[in-house]
């Protein structure tokens, strides 16, 4: 009797499992597809959005040329009217002598920054010497 009821059980459990499996491969198609087409739209949407971001950019460092070209011509305008409509001494007071953009220099004068401390003397040894700090321990030593 044991036996006989554990086979009715089993096959209740099988049979329970198999519907189960059914209903949820019925129902994955459409879930897959509603998936699909909400991932498609996801996919436009960021599409989209990029492009905006691009445009946007694109736009934003058109105006900032624009703007440093107008900020050029302003300057060049007070430059031009600080020499001719005054003194020698107040132009040269309100603007530099060249007629070039101020921020614009010559690359000749300047230096990249250093990423180390000059040394004072040639045989001095520097900070990422092997040696460095070793001389003063060995004549202690000795």
């Amino acid at each position: 009797m044991l036996w006989f009821t554990g086979i009715v059980c089993l096959a209740i459990g099988v049979a329970a499992g198999l519907l189960i499996a059914r209903q949820g491969q019925m129902s994955s198609p459409v879930k897959v597809s509603e998936l699909e087409t909400q991932v498609e739209s996801l996919k436009r949407t960021q599409a989209e959005y990029r492009e905006q971001v691009s445009e946007h950019f694109n736009t934003s460092a058109e105006l900032v040329q624009q703007m440093t070209e107008s900020y050029r011509d302003v300057y060049q305008h007070l430059a031009t009217g600080a020499q001719s409509l005054c003194t020698d001494d107040v132009a040269s007071r309100l603007l530099p002598a060249s007629d070039s953009f101020p921020d614009e220099r010559d690359d000749d004068q300047l230096e990249p920054p250093k990423d180390y401390a000059p040394r004072r003397d040639p045989s001095q040894t520097g900070a990422l010497s092997e040696e460095f700090g070793l001389e003063k321990a060995s004549k202690q030593e000795g």
